[in-house]
């Protein structure tokens, strides 16, 4: 990987918001239909972070974001606050290069570090072999589909959820 990672910072929003919008616009991968503007971008950013949430970028060595992955909460009630879903996009001038690996084995550290006990992915099409393969590769198990759940360029897209048992550093 060419690539270096750190954490975000909110100058990065622009080039979040480029990669996510060809998602948004191209694909089943994220259910949002709308791409969310780089003032958008920063404002999950700033959320997620001070939510206590690990957010990663790669900075490729011409200093482009080449990727990145964050965790946020599964879901909100207080018994599931263990447990994080995680979200990894890669610039399309970038993907095969092993950067959304490093990302969520970056991102699975950070979690562990905080504390967090469990990982879901939550994948947008059960036709996303590659977000499917990577997670797999990363030893997350497949925990079920939820069968038409997303309806998005004309057709019903499944939601493949996918678990990882984490090893937290700190006690809940």
């Amino acid at each position: 990987m060419e690539s270096a990672l750190r954490d975000v910072d909110l100058d990065d929003a622009q080039a979040i918001a480029r990669i996510y919008a060809h998602y948004v616009l191209t694909s089943c991968a994220t259910f949002e239909e709308m791409p969310p503007d780089s003032g958008e971008i920063r404002i999950r950013i700033t959320e997620t972070t001070r939510a206590g949430y690990p957010w990663i970028v790669a900075e490729s060595p011409s200093g482009n974001i080449a990727g990145y992955a964050y965790a946020t909460a599964f879901k909100t009630r207080s018994a599931y606050r263990f447990t994080v879903e995680n979200s990894v996009y890669v610039a399309q001038e970038h993907l095969r290069r092993g950067i959304g690996t490093a990302l969520m084995r970056r991102l699975i550290v950070e979690c562990e570090r905080r504390g967090f006990r469990q990982m879901i992915a939550v994948i947008g099409d059960s036709a996303n072999v590659a977000s499917r393969h990577l997670h797999s590769r990363l030893g997350f198990s497949d925990t079920g589909i939820l069968s038409g759940v997303g309806y998005k360029f004309g057709r019903w897209a499944d939601a493949v959820l996918m678990q990882l048992p984490l090893t937290p550093q700190t006690k809940g």
